[in-house]
Protein backbone atom coordinates (compact mmCIF):
# COMPACT_ATOMS: atom_id res chain seq x y z
CA UNK A 1 0.00 0.00 0.00
CA UNK A 2 1.68 3.18 -0.59
CA UNK A 3 1.87 6.01 1.58
CA UNK A 4 -0.40 8.20 -0.37
CA UNK A 5 -3.41 5.96 -0.47
CA UNK A 6 -5.49 6.63 2.41
CA UNK A 7 -6.03 10.16 1.52
CA UNK A 8 -9.66 11.17 -0.36
CA UNK A 9 -8.95 12.42 -4.08
CA UNK A 10 -8.94 15.59 -4.77
CA UNK A 11 -11.70 17.35 -7.17
CA UNK A 12 -11.54 20.80 -8.90
CA UNK A 13 -13.54 23.50 -6.39
CA UNK A 14 -17.44 23.41 -6.81
CA UNK A 15 -18.81 25.22 -9.93
CA UNK A 16 -15.74 25.53 -11.34
CA UNK A 17 -15.14 23.46 -14.59
CA UNK A 18 -12.22 21.90 -16.16
CA UNK A 19 -12.00 21.58 -20.26
CA UNK A 20 -10.05 18.95 -21.16
CA UNK A 21 -9.28 17.06 -24.29
CA UNK A 22 -10.91 17.05 -26.71
CA UNK A 23 -13.44 19.34 -25.30
CA UNK A 24 -11.12 21.85 -24.52
CA UNK A 25 -10.40 22.35 -28.14
CA UNK A 26 -14.02 23.62 -28.76
CA UNK A 27 -13.06 25.84 -25.55
CA UNK A 28 -10.02 27.17 -27.12
CA UNK A 29 -11.78 28.27 -30.72
CA UNK A 30 -14.70 29.46 -29.35
CA UNK A 31 -12.59 32.49 -27.38
CA UNK A 32 -10.08 32.62 -29.81
CA UNK A 33 -12.62 33.61 -32.58
CA UNK A 34 -14.66 35.91 -30.16
CA UNK A 35 -10.74 37.51 -29.61
CA UNK A 36 -10.03 37.57 -33.52
CA UNK A 37 -12.96 39.33 -34.12
CA UNK A 38 -12.90 42.03 -31.66
CA UNK A 39 -8.86 42.26 -33.41
CA UNK A 40 -10.18 42.22 -36.77
CA UNK A 41 -12.80 45.44 -35.28
CA UNK A 42 -10.13 47.46 -34.10
CA UNK A 43 -10.46 46.27 -30.51
CA UNK A 44 -6.66 45.81 -28.79
CA UNK A 45 -5.85 43.55 -26.49
CA UNK A 46 -5.68 44.69 -22.54
CA UNK A 47 -4.59 42.06 -20.11
CA UNK A 48 -5.79 42.96 -16.91
CA UNK A 49 -5.23 41.76 -13.19
CA UNK A 50 -6.87 38.90 -11.69
CA UNK A 51 -7.87 40.76 -8.57
CA UNK A 52 -8.02 44.31 -7.91
CA UNK A 53 -9.04 46.52 -4.84
CA UNK A 54 -12.50 45.91 -3.18
CA UNK A 55 -13.77 49.82 -3.36
CA UNK A 56 -13.05 49.54 -7.55
CA UNK A 57 -15.63 46.98 -7.53
CA UNK A 58 -18.22 48.00 -4.98
CA UNK A 59 -17.88 51.90 -6.37
CA UNK A 60 -17.97 50.91 -10.43
CA UNK A 61 -20.32 47.60 -9.94
CA UNK A 62 -22.80 49.04 -7.45
CA UNK A 63 -23.13 48.31 -3.86
CA UNK A 64 -26.98 47.28 -4.29
CA UNK A 65 -26.24 44.43 -7.19
CA UNK A 66 -25.87 40.78 -6.13
CA UNK A 67 -22.93 40.73 -7.65
CA UNK A 68 -21.53 43.33 -4.57
CA UNK A 69 -23.79 42.16 -1.88
CA UNK A 70 -23.75 38.94 -2.19
CA UNK A 71 -21.14 36.99 -4.86
CA UNK A 72 -17.58 38.80 -4.64
CA UNK A 73 -14.73 36.30 -3.71
CA UNK A 74 -13.40 39.13 -1.53
CA UNK A 75 -10.47 38.81 1.48
CA UNK A 76 -7.79 40.69 3.48
CA UNK A 77 -4.36 39.91 1.94
CA UNK A 78 -0.98 39.41 3.54
CA UNK A 79 -0.23 43.25 4.28
CA UNK A 80 -4.45 43.59 6.18
CA UNK A 81 -5.57 45.55 2.17
CA UNK A 82 -9.17 44.33 0.88
CA UNK A 83 -8.61 42.66 -2.27
CA UNK A 84 -11.40 41.25 -4.46
CA UNK A 85 -11.23 38.47 -7.29
CA UNK A 86 -12.95 40.38 -10.68
CA UNK A 87 -16.12 39.41 -11.07
CA UNK A 88 -16.58 41.38 -14.08
CA UNK A 89 -14.64 43.39 -16.60
CA UNK A 90 -15.04 46.77 -17.50
CA UNK A 91 -14.69 47.99 -13.92
CA UNK A 92 -10.85 47.35 -14.54
CA UNK A 93 -10.91 48.25 -17.87
CA UNK A 94 -12.13 51.54 -16.72
CA UNK A 95 -9.45 51.60 -13.85
CA UNK A 96 -6.42 51.01 -16.38
CA UNK A 97 -7.61 53.49 -18.96
CA UNK A 98 -7.58 55.95 -16.17
CA UNK A 99 -4.17 54.71 -14.53
CA UNK A 100 -2.11 54.90 -17.94
CA UNK A 101 -3.47 57.84 -19.06
CA UNK A 102 -5.43 56.19 -22.40
CA UNK A 103 -8.13 58.94 -22.39
CA UNK A 104 -5.61 61.53 -23.11
CA UNK A 105 -5.19 60.39 -26.13
CA UNK A 106 -7.52 59.84 -29.76
CA UNK A 107 -11.06 58.84 -28.79
CA UNK A 108 -12.49 56.16 -28.23
CA UNK A 109 -10.14 53.90 -27.06
CA UNK A 110 -10.97 50.26 -28.38
CA UNK A 111 -10.36 47.53 -25.76
CA UNK A 112 -10.68 43.96 -25.72
CA UNK A 113 -9.90 41.19 -22.91
CA UNK A 114 -10.63 37.52 -21.80
CA UNK A 115 -9.97 35.14 -18.74
CA UNK A 116 -12.01 34.34 -16.35
CA UNK A 117 -14.17 35.78 -13.90
CA UNK A 118 -15.22 35.07 -10.61
CA UNK A 119 -18.66 34.77 -8.52
CA UNK A 120 -19.80 32.71 -5.42
CA UNK A 121 -23.23 31.79 -7.42
CA UNK A 122 -25.40 28.73 -7.03
CA UNK A 123 -23.72 25.81 -9.52
CA UNK A 124 -25.69 24.76 -12.04
CA UNK A 125 -24.89 24.04 -15.86
CA UNK A 126 -24.13 27.57 -17.29
CA UNK A 127 -23.33 29.20 -14.37
CA UNK A 128 -20.51 28.45 -13.00
CA UNK A 129 -17.82 30.33 -10.19
CA UNK A 130 -15.02 30.86 -12.47
CA UNK A 131 -16.61 31.75 -15.73
CA UNK A 132 -15.06 32.57 -18.34
CA UNK A 133 -15.76 35.91 -21.09
CA UNK A 134 -14.41 37.73 -23.55
CA UNK A 135 -14.96 41.47 -23.65
CA UNK A 136 -14.75 44.40 -25.50
CA UNK A 137 -14.68 48.02 -24.21
CA UNK A 138 -15.24 51.54 -26.04
CA UNK A 139 -14.47 54.18 -24.12
CA UNK A 140 -14.49 57.90 -24.40
CA UNK A 141 -17.31 58.72 -27.09
CA UNK A 142 -20.96 59.14 -26.62
CA UNK A 143 -22.19 58.13 -30.23
CA UNK A 144 -25.16 55.79 -31.07
CA UNK A 145 -23.37 54.41 -34.05
CA UNK A 146 -21.01 53.01 -31.43
CA UNK A 147 -23.70 51.35 -29.90
CA UNK A 148 -24.77 49.46 -32.85
CA UNK A 149 -21.06 48.95 -33.39
CA UNK A 150 -20.60 46.96 -30.73
CA UNK A 151 -23.70 45.66 -30.97
CA UNK A 152 -23.28 44.26 -33.90
CA UNK A 153 -19.58 43.02 -33.29
CA UNK A 154 -21.14 40.61 -30.60
CA UNK A 155 -23.42 39.26 -33.24
CA UNK A 156 -20.50 38.61 -35.47
CA UNK A 157 -18.80 36.60 -32.80
CA UNK A 158 -21.50 34.18 -32.34
CA UNK A 159 -22.19 33.86 -35.64
CA UNK A 160 -18.43 33.54 -36.38
CA UNK A 161 -18.51 30.23 -34.90
CA UNK A 162 -21.59 29.03 -36.24
CA UNK A 163 -24.06 29.83 -33.62
CA UNK A 164 -27.62 30.57 -34.88
CA UNK A 165 -30.40 29.68 -32.39
CA UNK A 166 -30.11 33.02 -30.57
CA UNK A 167 -31.84 36.22 -29.99
CA UNK A 168 -30.71 39.97 -29.48
CA UNK A 169 -32.65 41.80 -26.80
CA UNK A 170 -32.41 45.22 -26.67
CA UNK A 171 -33.48 48.34 -24.59
CA UNK A 172 -32.76 51.56 -23.23
CA UNK A 173 -32.24 52.21 -19.84
CA UNK A 174 -32.18 56.28 -19.85
CA UNK A 175 -29.74 58.82 -18.92
CA UNK A 176 -29.40 61.80 -16.08
CA UNK A 177 -31.62 63.77 -18.21
CA UNK A 178 -35.19 61.11 -17.68
CA UNK A 179 -33.40 58.29 -14.60
CA UNK A 180 -34.09 60.59 -11.93
CA UNK A 181 -38.06 61.42 -12.82
CA UNK A 182 -38.39 57.67 -13.52
CA UNK A 183 -37.08 56.82 -10.37
CA UNK A 184 -38.94 58.53 -8.09
CA UNK A 185 -42.34 57.10 -10.14
CA UNK A 186 -40.71 53.61 -10.11
CA UNK A 187 -40.05 53.94 -6.31
CA UNK A 188 -43.41 55.44 -5.43
CA UNK A 189 -45.24 51.70 -7.30
CA UNK A 190 -42.85 49.70 -5.52
CA UNK A 191 -43.78 51.54 -1.87
CA UNK A 192 -47.12 50.87 -2.39
CA UNK A 193 -46.52 47.00 -2.57
CA UNK A 194 -46.02 44.27 0.17
CA UNK A 195 -42.41 43.84 -0.05
CA UNK A 196 -40.16 41.76 2.15
CA UNK A 197 -37.56 43.64 4.02
CA UNK A 198 -34.29 42.92 1.28
CA UNK A 199 -36.05 43.77 -1.34
CA UNK A 200 -37.91 47.09 0.23
CA UNK A 201 -34.22 48.12 0.83
CA UNK A 202 -33.04 47.33 -2.42
CA UNK A 203 -35.45 49.78 -4.06
CA UNK A 204 -34.52 52.32 -1.88
CA UNK A 205 -30.90 52.11 -2.83
CA UNK A 206 -31.41 50.98 -7.11
CA UNK A 207 -35.42 50.30 -7.57
CA UNK A 208 -34.49 48.78 -11.22
CA UNK A 209 -32.78 45.98 -9.46
CA UNK A 210 -36.76 44.97 -7.98
CA UNK A 211 -37.43 44.74 -11.98
CA UNK A 212 -34.59 42.39 -12.35
CA UNK A 213 -35.75 40.17 -9.36
CA UNK A 214 -36.74 36.16 -10.10
CA UNK A 215 -39.17 35.29 -7.94
CA UNK A 216 -42.57 34.14 -9.08
CA UNK A 217 -44.15 36.68 -6.60
CA UNK A 218 -42.19 39.20 -7.51
CA UNK A 219 -42.42 38.88 -11.20
CA UNK A 220 -46.06 39.07 -10.77
CA UNK A 221 -46.72 41.93 -8.04
CA UNK A 222 -44.70 44.27 -10.45
CA UNK A 223 -46.38 42.89 -13.67
CA UNK A 224 -47.57 46.16 -14.10
CA UNK A 225 -44.49 48.64 -12.94
CA UNK A 226 -43.71 51.71 -14.86
CA UNK A 227 -40.94 50.82 -17.35
CA UNK A 228 -37.86 52.84 -18.16
CA UNK A 229 -38.16 52.85 -21.91
CA UNK A 230 -41.91 54.56 -21.90
CA UNK A 231 -39.94 57.16 -20.27
CA UNK A 232 -37.23 58.37 -22.13
CA UNK A 233 -36.27 62.03 -22.44
CA UNK A 234 -36.59 63.43 -25.93
CA UNK A 235 -32.41 62.78 -26.32
CA UNK A 236 -32.62 59.15 -24.97
CA UNK A 237 -35.50 58.26 -26.93
CA UNK A 238 -33.22 59.79 -30.28
CA UNK A 239 -30.41 58.24 -29.20
CA UNK A 240 -31.94 54.47 -29.09
CA UNK A 241 -33.53 55.43 -32.39
CA UNK A 242 -30.57 55.94 -34.11
CA UNK A 243 -28.81 52.50 -32.72
CA UNK A 244 -32.14 50.76 -34.05
CA UNK A 245 -32.41 52.26 -37.44
CA UNK A 246 -28.17 51.56 -37.54
CA UNK A 247 -28.89 48.16 -36.56
CA UNK A 248 -31.99 47.57 -39.16
CA UNK A 249 -29.49 49.13 -41.74
CA UNK A 250 -26.78 46.60 -40.94
CA UNK A 251 -28.82 44.06 -40.88
CA UNK A 252 -28.73 42.51 -37.29
CA UNK A 253 -32.18 41.24 -36.06
CA UNK A 254 -33.41 42.06 -32.21
CA UNK A 255 -36.36 42.23 -30.40
CA UNK A 256 -37.17 44.99 -27.82
CA UNK A 257 -37.51 43.70 -24.19
CA UNK A 258 -38.44 46.72 -22.11
CA UNK A 259 -38.30 45.15 -18.93
CA UNK A 260 -34.58 43.67 -19.53
CA UNK A 261 -32.16 45.09 -16.31
CA UNK A 262 -28.76 43.88 -16.45
CA UNK A 263 -27.43 42.24 -13.41
CA UNK A 264 -24.89 45.71 -13.13
CA UNK A 265 -25.68 49.17 -11.77
CA UNK A 266 -23.96 51.06 -14.27
CA UNK A 267 -25.60 50.73 -17.64
CA UNK A 268 -27.33 53.36 -18.71
CA UNK A 269 -29.13 54.23 -22.60
CA UNK A 270 -28.23 51.58 -24.54
CA UNK A 271 -28.47 47.71 -23.05
CA UNK A 272 -28.81 44.39 -24.70
CA UNK A 273 -28.42 41.11 -24.08
CA UNK A 274 -28.30 37.92 -26.19
CA UNK A 275 -30.64 35.06 -25.18
CA UNK A 276 -30.54 30.92 -25.93
CA UNK A 277 -33.23 29.00 -24.95
CA UNK A 278 -31.11 25.40 -25.57
CA UNK A 279 -29.54 26.54 -22.48
CA UNK A 280 -32.43 26.38 -20.00
CA UNK A 281 -32.81 28.49 -17.23
CA UNK A 282 -29.23 29.97 -17.71
CA UNK A 283 -30.61 31.26 -21.34
CA UNK A 284 -28.07 34.32 -21.36
CA UNK A 285 -24.73 33.90 -23.16
CA UNK A 286 -23.43 37.70 -23.11
CA UNK A 287 -24.56 41.07 -23.01
CA UNK A 288 -23.43 44.72 -22.54
CA UNK A 289 -24.38 47.99 -22.58
CA UNK A 290 -23.60 51.88 -22.41
CA UNK A 291 -22.27 53.33 -19.30
CA UNK A 292 -22.31 56.89 -18.60
CA UNK A 293 -20.86 58.30 -15.11
CA UNK A 294 -18.86 55.19 -14.54
CA UNK A 295 -15.56 56.84 -15.46
CA UNK A 296 -16.37 59.58 -13.25
CA UNK A 297 -17.51 57.64 -10.25
CA UNK A 298 -14.13 55.69 -9.97
CA UNK A 299 -11.81 59.07 -10.51
CA UNK A 300 -11.22 59.41 -14.19
CA UNK A 301 -12.48 62.08 -16.43
CA UNK A 302 -16.30 62.20 -16.92
CA UNK A 303 -16.27 59.81 -20.19
CA UNK A 304 -18.94 57.45 -21.59
CA UNK A 305 -18.38 54.13 -22.44
CA UNK A 306 -20.03 51.23 -24.00
CA UNK A 307 -18.87 47.58 -23.74
CA UNK A 308 -19.77 43.64 -24.00
CA UNK A 309 -18.87 40.25 -22.07
CA UNK A 310 -19.62 37.23 -24.15
CA UNK A 311 -19.58 33.99 -22.26
CA UNK A 312 -17.37 31.03 -23.63
CA UNK A 313 -18.75 28.83 -21.49
CA UNK A 314 -22.34 29.45 -22.19
CA UNK A 315 -21.66 29.28 -25.89
CA UNK A 316 -19.86 26.07 -25.73
CA UNK A 317 -23.02 24.90 -24.02
CA UNK A 318 -25.13 26.65 -26.65
CA UNK A 319 -22.93 25.23 -29.67
CA UNK A 320 -23.31 21.76 -27.45
CA UNK A 321 -27.36 22.04 -27.95
CA UNK A 322 -27.60 23.01 -31.88
CA UNK A 323 -25.20 20.18 -32.08
CA UNK A 324 -22.79 22.62 -33.51
CA UNK A 325 -18.88 20.90 -33.60
CA UNK A 326 -15.85 23.18 -34.52
CA UNK A 327 -12.58 21.92 -35.49
CA UNK A 328 -9.80 22.78 -32.28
Amino acid sequence: MSENSTFKALSAPKGVPDYVPPASATFIAVRDEFARQARLAGYQHIELPVFEDTTLFARGVGESTDVVSKEMYTFADRGDRSVTLRPEGTAGVMRAVIEHNLDRGYLPVKLNYYGPFFRYERPQAGRYRQLQQVGVEAIGVDDPLLDAEVIALADRCYRAVGLTGFRLELTSLGDNTCRPAYREKLQQFLFSLDLDEETRRRAEINPLRVLDDKRPEVQEMTADAPLMIDHLSDEARAHFDTVTATLDAMGVDYVINPRMVRGLDYYTKTTFEFVHDGLGAQSGIGGGGRYDGLMAQIGGQDLSGIGFGLGVDRAVLALEAEGVTLDG
